[in-house]
């Protein structure tokens, strides 16, 4: 049993087995747990990620994204719908920006989605971003993790409301769906390079709106002068996902991305671009994090600020005597 071979190495690290256990066999209360720490406690949850990471690899991670407004909540219960229908085991991960003044959020992607919750194949988890920017969570790719070991088939994960240029949904799914909707000024959004160029599938939901059929005819335009990589053309896709119509199209042009990924190299590309990702922001993290534990760190950053803002030192050099890369402080500029 895999809930047992997970043990065998972990004796000595002084893990809590029964946490681990539940995880890998699946249950639900482990898995929330589990992410739970990755959200409060990261350092603390690293020997389970790496205890865990040999039973990964399997989950298909689907990235939802669009302006807000765009249904991503509706389209993304009715595809987790569809897919529980064929079988599979269905992880949903929704995203919500955290608010600067309270650090808190309104996390309502439950309240849209509740005929998941009472569903023993659907697990969902909504999380807050917590400041960080690209429209996701800083551990999200740590919960496609947990979720991944979980043996869920299928993980989608709806990012925040974006605009252009947050697009980090692209470095942690394997699949990216970018919503679209008439009289909302996506027809001019198209245009724009950051989220243009992210969408495998572009969906036109609430497509019963006046406007649709000049938002599919531009993108038609767009994307058939596009030159991806892979040679891939993103296809479109019209929806009203609230009533259900067009999710089954919608289904078919994931399963027909997917199909295409296994059946060329852009599969391990793909994988390996959203490994290099995550190994830079790990050591991004542990990089600030080392730096922030140094003795008087706190101190010495206020000192450099007050420096660089009374303009007697410049903020390059600042960062260098931060990072202890310079031995010593530049000549002042006075005035």
């Amino acid at each position: 049993m895999a809930e047992n071979r997970i043990l065998a190495g972990s004796k000595s690290t002084g893990l809590n087995q029964e946490l681990l256990r539940g995880v890998v066999g699946g249950e639900f209360r482990a898995v929330a747990r589990l992410i739970t720490l990755v959200e409060n406690d990261p350092a603390a949850a690293i020997a389970y990620l790496r205890e865990l990471f040999p039973h990964t690899g399997r989950c298909f991670a689907i990235g939802v994204t669009g302006a807000p407004g765009a249904g991503k909540s509706t389209l993304v219960d009715a595809l987790a719908s569809s897919f529980r229908s064929q079988g599979g085991k269905v992880g949903i991960v929704a995203v919500d920006p955290t608010s600067p003044f309270s650090g808190g959020a309104i996390l309502g992607d439950r309240i849209r989605m509740q005929s998941r919750t009472t569903d023993s194949g659907t697990f969902i988890r909504s999380m807050a971003t917590r400041g960080h920017l690209g429209g996701l969570s800083r551990a999200t790719a740590d919960v496609i993790q947990v979720l991944d070991a979980a043996g869920f088939d299928v993980a989608i994960i709806e990012t925040v409301g974006v605009g252009q240029d947050e697009v980090e949904i692209v470095r942690t799914a394997h699949a990216t769906i970018v919503l679209l909707v008439p009289g909302m000024g996506d027809d001019i959004q198209t245009m724009k390079a950051g989220i243009m160029e992210i969408g495998d599938v572009f969906v036109i939901n609430k497509s019963d709106r006046p406007g649709a059929e000049r938002i599919e005819a531009e993108l038609d335009a767009l994307l058939s002068m596009s030159n991806r990589p892979d040679n891939w053309t993103p296809l479109v896709v019209r929806t009203v996902a609230s009533e259900g119509l067009g999710v089954p199209e919608c289904m078919n042009a994931i399963r027909a991305y997917r199909g295409f990924l296994e059946s060329s190299c852009f599969q391990a590309n793909r994988v390996l671009q959203i490994q290099k990702e995550r190994l830079l922001e790990l050591v991004k993290s542990r990089v600030m994090g080392d730096l922030a534990s140094a003795p008087e760190f706190g101190t010495r950053l206020e000192d450099l600020a007050r420096l660089v803002a009374e303009r007697k030192l410049d903020p390059f050099s600042a960062a260098d005597l931060l990072t202890e890369r310079s031995c010593r402080i530049p000549p002042s500029r006075e005035g």
